[in-house]
């Protein structure tokens, strides 16, 4: 479908640095429910695993690069203490507003480091780390950003960067957009999960 043969460029609601703490909270919490039910997280997780699996070392710094409000580092601090395995967790998002949540969020005796800050302006000296991840945020880059912000996120990696994230289609919006009208309670969820999905990218890209 021509609607879907270009990435939409539209900036999306959640975005905007105006937002209320309590408005973005919502609209977050709606998003980790809809990774959490539609398997976006388990993707990145069995990633971990399997560079873990190839590259067997004591302890992993682990970067994830839009972390929001640190629900998927949460995620994965549990699964590590579950294995057994010694990680250092660091999140590194645009807005201060998701940090501030971030924090918040922590569970006690969770020990996950967040920053404010513009990681594709930053030194990647400041963020290096074994595994670089960046989990449904790349969709939220320009295209003609996203080869800088590939390269700055490699630099920033000793073993791997691993990128999940949406896959343009007109199935999956519609799919999506059906989901959401039953799960998804906040306007602002389901108007920037529709965009997200037209912003993603196709396997040629």
């Amino acid at each position: 479908m021509k609607a879907f043969r270009y990435r939409a460029m539209e900036p999306e609601l959640m975005d905007d640095a105006s937002l209320e703490s309590n408005t973005l909270q919502a609209v977050l919490r709606d998003i980790d429910f809809a990774n959490s039910a539609l398997g976006g997280y388990q993707i990145t997780l069995k990633a971990i695993y399997k560079l873990i699996q190839q590259h067997p070392q004591k302890s992993y710094r682990v970067l994830d690069v839009g972390c929001g409000d640190g629900a998927l580092l949460r995620k994965i601090a549990r699964y590590c203490s579950e294995k057994g395995y010694k990680v250092e967790l660091h999140g590194v998002d645009l807005s201060a507003t998701s940090i501030s949540l971030a924090r918040k969020g922590n569970s006690s005796g969770m020990e996950i480091s967040y920053h404010a800050d513009d990681f594709l302006k930053a030194d990647p000296e400041n963020y290096q780390s074994d595994i670089v991840l960046c989990t449904l945020t790349l969709h939220h880059i320009p295209s003609a950003q996203v080869p800088l912000f590939l390269k700055q996120m490699v630099k920033s990696a000793r073993i791997a960067v691993v990128v999940n994230d949406l896959q343009r289609s007109a199935l999956a919006y519609y799919l999506f957009k059906v989901f959401s009208s039953i799960f998804i309670k906040t306007y602002i969820a389901r108007h920037d999960g529709r965009l997200s999905i037209k912003k993603g990218f196709n396997k040629e890209e």
